[in-house]
């Protein structure tokens, strides 16, 4: 009865959902200009199946919110094009967190189930973002609300999969999805090199970004359909792992998509996505079991030598080749010199600022307040150094104890072992590779960040899903057990009789 009850609430407020929002939007876009209008109906278009995924309680709602992280900046850029005039702060640009936003719902409804060493985590992170979020509005005003919204909306996946406690079967179709995904987008990527789309060269010649190359073919540093090549080399890269990794999260083609994935990374010249992909690899590696070690290590020997082979017959491998051979000579490297000159310049500063600047003063929330434009610590390529100049050193305690604690938890669920380990394993390979790639940027804040608590909430979830269905088996028999240790204790005086 209480089912059918929720049912009819739930139809009742979609129907009343359905048919006011035409009247809103209608009354709200004769008071806009037609650029911010038409941006406003396509937010609108991106959020409502999100809101109603959430509402539902689906188990897509991660694979639609993946859908609009890959798709958002895209779709910005092509409104911008078609209306002939560049909007460095678009309110398209909040498309993907208000989508992922809606997990909140679910979140809220199922809470108090969480267990307490999640609850303690997000209590840990808690405390980080609102030390940040005071010293960031005493600092830097209202502009730390986005950058608060960057942080705090991904980890809200935490919860998420710990409340729901998808299957395996479930974790399996978030994963392959996810691959679909990357190989839209890797194969746009690919026609992006090749044939610069007139939106893309339109956004490129306008967003004032020069590490991104010129809008021509084979001149250009791949973004995809997202934001800038970093972006696109994160979203890459967390989803090449677990294809490689594993047969059931390749999706649709499987080693064909893989070998689209892995050559639009290279097209990006991210090199730090290399260096973090090595990182989960190795970890998932070292924690497999020693018949998986070596058809791991057979199955990426083997992608080794394909792409070695057919690197220098692609179209600009001149480029590519030079920009990966760098990784051997580091230390003739332009960026990784910068990166040095960075650390021994802003370690200072942070010691002689315990207090830290806040949220809102490091990275892409830095334009809020400078009309549009990046601020002096908008561009940060040191991750550890990022975190503690936002938090401070209070707030990097939290911050940095939170992760340690999702470590332990993590490594917990890699040790109960079983069929579900693998995705323990995954989300500790994620937890690595995430820590490591702090040696060049952060990576918590906004898309990377949905994605590695994404990883790591599937793997942390269905760990503890199966070790509760294991002890309430477990519980069943001991309930069969003792009732009939009972009766046989029951019979025997009367077979002495």
């Amino acid at each position: 009865m209480r089912s059918r009850d929720q049912a009819f609430w739930l139809a009742a407020a979609t129907g009343a959902a359905c048919t006011l929002l035409p009247f809103a939007i209608g009354s709200v876009s004769a008071k806009l200009s037609p650029a911010l209008s038409q941006q406003g109906l396509l937010l609108l278009l991106l959020l409502f199946p999100a809101f109603l995924l959430a509402l539902n309680g689906s188990k897509y709602l991660v694979t639609y919110t993946l859908f609009v992280w890959a798709i958002g900046p895209e779709i910005r850029r092509v409104s911008d094009w078609l209306g002939g005039e560049y909007t460095s702060v678009s309110v398209l640009s909040l498309a993907p967190l208000l989508a992922s936003s809606m997990t909140m719902i679910p979140v809220l409804r199922g809470i108090h189930r969480m267990e307490k060493s999640g609850r303690k985590v997000l209590l840990y992170f808690g405390a980080a973002l609102l030390y940040g979020s005071v010293i960031g509005l005493a600092r830097n005003g209202t502009s730390f609300v986005y950058d608060l919204a960057n942080y705090a909306i991904p980890m809200l996946l935490l919860p998420f999969f710990a409340i729901r406690r998808f299957g395996s079967a479930d974790a399996d179709n978030i994963l392959s999805g996810y691959a679909n995904i990357a190989v839209l987008v890797s194969v746009y990527g690919i026609i992006q090199y090749l044939v610069v789309p007139p939106w893309d060269a339109f956004w490129m010649n306008h967003v004032e970004m020069n590490s991104i190359g010129l809008p021509e073919p084979l001149e250009v540093r791949v973004f995809s359909t997202l934001n800038s090549p970093g972006p696109a080399a994160g979203f890459l890269a967390c989803a090449l792992v677990p294809m490689v990794l594993e047969k059931r999260w390749r999706g649709s083609l499987g080693w064909i998509g893989v070998l689209l994935v892995a050559f639009c990374l290279l097209t990006t010249l991210v090199r730090s996505s290399w260096l973090m992909i090595i990182v989960m690899l190795l970890v998932y590696i070292a924690t497999s079991p020693s018949k998986r070690k070596w058809r791991t290590l057979l199955q990426l020997a083997v992608i080794a030598l394909v792409l070695t082979w057919a690197l220098p017959k692609l179209p600009g491998a001149e480029g590519l080749t030079a920009r990966m051979q760098t990784l051997g000579s580091i230390e003739e490297d332009h960026s990784y010199n910068e990166r040095l000159d960075l650390l021994n310049t802003m370690l200072p500063t942070v010691l002689h600022n315990p207090a830290g600047q806040g949220i809102g003063s490091v990275g892409t929330g830095t334009k809020l307040g400078n009309d549009g434009e990046l601020g002096e610590y908008g561009i940060m390529d040191n991750g550890f150094l990022a975190l503690l100049l936002t938090f401070g050193i209070a707030g990097g305690l939290c911050f940095f104890g939170a992760l340690g604690l999702v470590a332990r938890s993590v490594i917990v669920s890699v040790l109960r072992k079983g069929a579900m380990q693998l995705y323990a394993r995954l989300a500790l390979a994620v937890w690595a590779g995430a820590v490591a790639s702090l040696f060049s940027d952060n990576g918590f804040p906004g898309l990377r960040g949905y994605l590695i608590w994404m990883l790591i909430g599937i793997g942390l979830g269905v760990s503890s899903s199966a070790a509760d269905r294991k002890e309430e088996s477990y519980g069943a028999v001991q309930r069969e057990v003792v009732p009939r240790q009972e009766r046989i204790q029951h019979v025997r005086p009367i077979r002495q009789k």
